[in-house]
């Protein structure tokens, strides 16, 4: 049986527009099975271009002419493996759901403030997430500009039309007020909760941690945990790749 990498290096070379490796001109200065494993480390691990031509012995351009030609090609042929709304309403349908917003950070570039969360204290876009009661990942969103409240979030996402298909959600204080979830309550102005609003919150909160663990899981791929350092109109690309790969590792190989 093929391994993920070597699936993934196949499905590459079938989308190329021509052979990685021409009988005519200068030959690259990798292979494409090589090539592509500077790719996924790219995006695995976030590493510089220098790094990574340290480690494969070839130069940063090279690095960053892989990198550019790569990445947007594998979200391509990946496509598949990331959920549609259609497919999350599917696995959702009668179940409960959580929910839980992250920022997957990266400079601040000019011209961009709206990519500042305040809440978290630096420039990044919001990426909304929903799991089963087991912490199986059902939907990852498409990235919003970082300033985006997650109530906000969850209604210029898909999120909300999914929840609403599902057996109700559940979420933290950010998303108080939204249709189809769950809450904390929170302390009233001058007041105190009661003891049954506490035991409450304490339930609420042990029953949301496994989508907690799924966003650690999803941001142990780098690129959504450490700055994004290439150029803003890149981002996505890199986004759709990194979310693809996400999938693509825990599902393909293990039906």
């Amino acid at each position: 049986m093929l391994s993920q990498m070597q699936e993934l290096v196949a499905r590459v070379s079938d989308a190329l527009d021509s052979p990685w490796n021409r009988r005519i001109g200068r030959p690259r200065a990798c292979g494409l099975y090589a090539a592509v494993e500077i790719a996924c480390m790219y995006l695995r691990q976030n590493g510089t271009q220098e790094f990574l031509g340290d480690m494969r012995d070839v130069s940063q351009p090279t690095v960053s002419r892989i990198v550019t030609v790569l990445v947007p090609l594998v979200d391509r042929v990946l496509a598949e493996f990331v959920p549609s709304v259609e497919d999350a309403v599917e696995v959702v349908n009668g179940r409960v759901c959580l929910v839980d917003g992250t920022i997957t950070p990266c400079w601040s570039y000019a011209d961009h403030d709206e990519l500042w969360s305040r809440k978290h204290g630096t420039t990044g876009f919001n990426a909304q997430l929903v799991c089963l009661l087991d912490g199986a990942a059902v939907y990852v969103s498409d990235p919003l500009a970082g300033r985006t409240h997650d109530a906000k979030a969850y209604t210029d996402t898909n999120v909300a039309d999914i929840i609403r298909q599902s057996g109700g959600g559940i979420a933290d204080k950010g998303y108080q007020g939204c249709v189809g979830v769950a809450t904390p309550r929170k302390r009233p102005p001058g007041g105190q909760l009661g003891t049954r609003d506490k035991e409450c919150n304490a339930e609420i909160s042990a029953l949301r941690a496994p989508v907690e663990r799924l966003i650690a899981h999803f941001k142990s791929w780098r690129i959504f945990h450490t700055d994004y350092r290439r150029p803003y109109q890149t981002y996505v690309d890199a986004y759709n790749a990194a979310r693809a790969l996400f999938f693509f590792s825990i599902t393909w190989g293990f039906e």
